[in-house]
């Protein structure tokens, strides 16, 4: 269960696409619940998508009652298949945990919670403000739903921390991260269409691609801009993407008079490996507060592209670990040391290249299809200790 699923945009909606095909493949029958009332993206093989009927809310965080009602429509529609195995919630609308163990008990399956985020920790930090009595209700009462999950997998090794502290216990989390976007691959700057098309030529471009959320500071990237245009007025930011961030992050850039930054609307699946290849250097950025709630998603992108990231944030973090030898990790809030940063990249070609090659071959080790088969080996596991495997592998899971 999810509330988008291809065509709509989100990161949760692709995996979630991702990993259903390829769990069809192993064998499973697979049913996806999302909101929607669907589009021209066919649905995988041996994949049944059932829409809510409801259009999708196009915003990249709709507001609370957007997200009850996606809530309500979805477990709706749940409760109206027929008899699953596996029960998966994600974190799309926040509070679709508490629907997990209901829907189990309905099957009589197990029930499984994919966590691409913590709520309601995150959501003070994506500016949703809540009185701290009804908070903390809510924190008790997802850390209770939470615990009566067969399994829960988090993204990260920080936010299985947070999950753990939050009750559940430890042999029941899995660290399974999100990979990268099939679909991009690294396309040398000569015959990039997307970037020809933006004039950019022999340019150094440092890109920031995706949701631009209240959880991503980017006053530290303002101040490195402001500083390039005065000294190297080569370098340009191109910033593609949207989200709550985004109108505030361009007034400034405005209001500062930065011709040196550049903005793109969100991309088409068909060319992102166009527009995530157009730069030579990447960021990726998070808030220190949000570091175990969230794990940056296009970090992934940008690696399977074959570029080298900044990542601006906690240098404790998953997300930290995974640009060593292939970017660096500054404090989102110095943008003078960001600036000094891009400008040795930027003289420094080989050490670009050299590092896009090793961010590619991170982005390679971990695919799709391994992550399809550490679902399918957990779900398997799950089923025989409830004793409730199928003769002839007869399985089917809700994703």
């Amino acid at each position: 269960m999810n509330r988008v699923f291809p065509p709509d945009r989100g990161a949760t909606g692709r995996c979630l696409a991702d990993l259903a095909e390829r769990l069809a493949a192993l064998g499973w029958r697979v049913t996806v619940v999302a909101d929607g009332a669907g589009g021209e993206a066919e649905t995988p093989p041996g994949v049944t998508l059932h829409r809510t009927g409801d259009a999708v809310d196009g915003r990249e965080r709709p507001d609370a009652r957007s997200y009850l009602d996606s809530l309500r429509r979805l477990t709706w529609h749940a409760l109206r298949q027929p008899r699953h195995d596996v029960v998966v919630t994600m974190t799309d609308p926040p509070l679709l945990a508490r629907v997990g163990p209901l829907l189990a008990a309905r099957h009589r399956a197990v029930a499984i919670h994919w966590s691409q985020d913590v709520y309601p920790a995150l959501l003070p930090h994506l500016g949703v403000r809540l009185p701290a009595p009804l908070l903390g209700f809510v924190e008790r009462s997802m850390a209770a739903a939470l615990r009566r999950h067969d399994a829960v997998i988090a993204i990260g090794r920080c936010m299985a921390g947070r999950l753990a502290g939050a009750g559940v216990p430890e042999d029941r989390l899995t660290v399974l991260p999100n990979w990268p976007d099939p679909r991009v691959r690294p396309i040398p700057h000569e015959g990039n269409g997307f970037r020809a098309a933006l004039g950019l030529g022999g340019r150094f471009v440092v890109a920031y691609s995706g949701n631009l959320g209240l959880a991503h500071p980017m006053d530290g990237v303002l101040e490195a801009a402001a500083r390039l245009q005065r000294s190297d007025p080569a370098v340009r930011f191109l910033m593609i993407g949207e989200g709550r961030g985004h109108a505030a992050f361009a007034q400034s850039v405005r209001g500062q008079g930065l011709d040196n930054v550049l903005f793109q609307p969100w991309q088409p699946p068909e060319r992102l490996a166009e527009s995530l290849s157009c730069a030579d250097l990447h960021l990726a950025v998070m808030a220190e507060a949000a570091e175990g709630l969230m794990v940056p998603s296009k970090l992934a992108g940008a690696q399977a592209a074959g570029r080298p990231c900044l990542f601006l944030g906690p240098s404790g973090s998953d997300a930290a670990q995974r640009v060593r030898g292939c970017g660096a990790v500054l404090d989102p809030g110095d943008g003078a040391t960001l600036a000094e940063t891009v400008r040795r990249y930027a003289a420094d070609p080989p050490r670009c290249a050299e590092e896009g090659v090793r961010a590619a071959a991170v982005a390679a080790s971990w695919t799709a299809e391994d992550a399809a088969s550490r679902v399918s080996a957990l779900a398997e596991g799950l089923l025989r200790r409830r004793g409730m495997a199928h003769d002839g592998w007869r399985r089917v899971s809700d994703a």
